[in-house]
């Protein structure tokens, strides 16, 4: 669960959720609609190659906090992670996230970088990460068929508690 140390409400870190919200190559084929929907998905993600927009769900499971200075939510805290990332529909995992986080503003913002690990490559993403609302962070690069990748990533709590996220994802890779 991805939450402030001491800050009511969630923080919105990872929530990856690996579907297509816009997925051209199933969509002139047909086969989002006659295959399942985690068989959809998955094809939809190993045919990402050039340029898209799709959803990944992250499970926050290991976030861990680690407080460094004042005791409670302060300044120069740690958040530390290594999630499974989900289908955009939530029942099949895809991948796994690790990364980071430093406390910048105390109650509102941590500052983030990690890595979205999928079936032929990864995804590197920095940015601010708010205590409240949706996040949007730059994706930086990639590796694999991301390798030149460059875009956004939308961070949004899938419920209060902090426990599971989507992450929208607008990759060019030109």
């Amino acid at each position: 669960m991805r939450t402030a140390m001491v800050t009511a409400g969630a923080v919105v870190v990872a929530g990856v959720m690996a579907t297509w919200a816009v997925a051209p190559s199933l969509a002139s084929t047909g086969s989002a609609s006659t295959g399942s929907a985690s068989v959809a998905a998955a094809q939809a993600v190993a045919s990402m190659h050039d340029s898209g927009k799709f959803t990944v769900v992250e499970h926050a499971l290991t976030d861990t906090v680690v407080d460094t200075g004042v005791k409670g939510d302060s300044l120069g805290d740690l958040l530390a992670f290594g999630n499974p990332i989900f289908s955009a529909d939530d029942k099949k995992q895809i991948g796994s996230d690790q990364g980071s986080c430093v406390r910048t503003v105390v109650g509102k913002a941590w500052e983030c970088e990690w890595t979205l690990a999928l079936k032929g490559g990864s995804l590197v993403v920095q940015g601010p990460f708010l205590d409240a609302g949706d996040s949007v962070l730059a994706v930086t690069g990639g590796t694999g068929k991301w390798s030149r990748a460059r875009g956004s990533m939308k961070l949004h709590a899938r419920d209060a508690k902090g426990s599971a996220y989507d992450f929208t994802y607008s990759v060019s890779n030109n």
